[in-house]
């Protein structure tokens, strides 16, 4: 049973994990990842401190804390994700010469507790490692992470499957 709109749960001053997937196409190829990228940078320091992320061929993690607007208040993640899905569905759809939905309609979403942020920050800088698209973190294109963040260990399992990899 699938659920449209689902809730999501937002709170004054919180960090979020947000993940979306590509509908419209099968995977991005590297110049659109490229977009995808620009896209979440633009909105850092105008909606969002973007801590970190990562583009993926199928899919996109985000790792933020919502800015507040003129009023005080923190941009809603709708706003937010519009932002980010909206103006890159249609720059992308413009450069592959295509119309229709290129993002699902959901992202998922997570308020980060207490202890989960580093968690999150080491899945995104290993997620490309652990997909076997690079040996080391720094290698691959489409991550970011703040540089408060950036020297952050590689976690064991990205270690291990590196090592894997490289066989």
């Amino acid at each position: 049973f699938y659920r449209r709109n689902l809730p999501h749960f937002e709170s004054f001053n919180a960090t979020y994990f947000v993940t979306f997937r590509a509908k419209g196409v099968p995977y991005l190829p590297p110049a659109m990842r490229s977009v995808a990228l620009k896209h979440c940078l633009f909105e850092n320091g105008k909606r969002i401190e973007l801590h970190a992320c990562v583009i993926m061929a199928t899919h996109v993690h985000l790792l933020f804390t919502a800015l507040e607007n003129e009023r005080g208040e923190p941009f809603s993640l709708a706003e937010i994700m519009k932002g980010i899905k909206g103006t890159s569905a249609r720059n992308i759809n413009k450069r592959l010469g295509r119309r229709g939905q290129l993002w699902q309609d959901e992202s998922f979403d997570r308020i980060m507790r207490a202890g989960e942020f580093q968690n999150k920050l080491e899945y995104i800088i290993a997620n490309p490692i652990n997909a076997g698209l690079t040996s080391r973190p720094g290698e691959y294109r489409w991550v970011w992470i703040q540089q408060a963040q950036a020297r952050v260990p590689v976690p064991h399992k990205a270690r291990a499957a590196a090592v894997h990899n490289s066989k």
